[in-house]
């Protein structure tokens, strides 16, 4: 029970800080990563706010999971509501950025925050993000992870370039950073099971005196 208390509450922590991440990167101005890019050239294309659109195309990727037999969990559900809830209330929150040395400032922040979200959500191991299961699950199928991630990335980028979403520096600097981040980050941050003792066997009876 403790255990998977520890996990619920950083499992919230994580997706509370992967919104602040967001919500940073877009207010800097300089560059969303690919799908937030997506994110905000629906919203600017078609209405609504970025995490009403972050929980939107979550619950619809969601959707490719089913020919793809990938099984959802509660951080899978929570990833695709709380992300855009947190991303909205922290873009309402946070002041304008203003000068170009605050604007670096939050998209430096936005990426380490980030990386340090990304191993707390997915180290709790109570299930993948939507767009993670999409693209293990294609993996799962004998396609390469990388490509089939790339050929993912690049299409949501293109199609939130399209609809006006921002593309720019921090676009490439999450490219670059967010993946080493994640691959120190998530070992630290990983909560493993405790092990469980073996049972002891009883002790023989003394054998009794003649």
């Amino acid at each position: 029970m403790a255990l998977m208390a520890r996990r619920l509450v950083q499992l919230l922590i994580g997706l509370a800080l992967y919104g602040l991440g967001i919500a940073l990167q877009v207010s800097s101005g300089l560059g969303n990563d690919p799908w937030d890019v997506f994110h905000q050239g629906l919203s600017r294309h078609f209405g609504l706010s970025i995490g009403a659109w972050i929980i939107i195309a979550g619950a619809t990727v969601m959707l490719a999971w089913i020919p793809l037999r990938q099984r959802p969990g509660i951080g899978t559900v929570s990833n695709v509501i709380l992300i855009g809830v947190f991303a909205d209330l922290f873009l309402w929150l946070l002041p304008d950025p203003g000068p170009l040395a605050a604007r670096w400032a939050y998209l430096v922040t936005a990426v380490l925050v980030g990386g340090f979200a990304t191993g707390c959500y997915i180290g709790a191991g109570l299930g993948p993000g939507p767009r993670d299961g999409l693209m293990t699950g294609f993996a799962a199928r004998g396609h390469s992870l990388r490509v089939v991630r790339t050929v993912i990335e690049l299409t949501v980028l293109g199609a939130g370039w399209l609809l006006g979403g921002t593309v720019g520096v921090g676009t490439l600097l999450y490219a670059v950073a967010i993946g080493p981040l994640t691959h120190v980050l998530l070992p630290v941050l990983t909560i493993k099971p405790r092990a469980v003792e073996p049972a002891r066997e009883p002790e023989p009876e003394p054998a009794p005196v003649p």
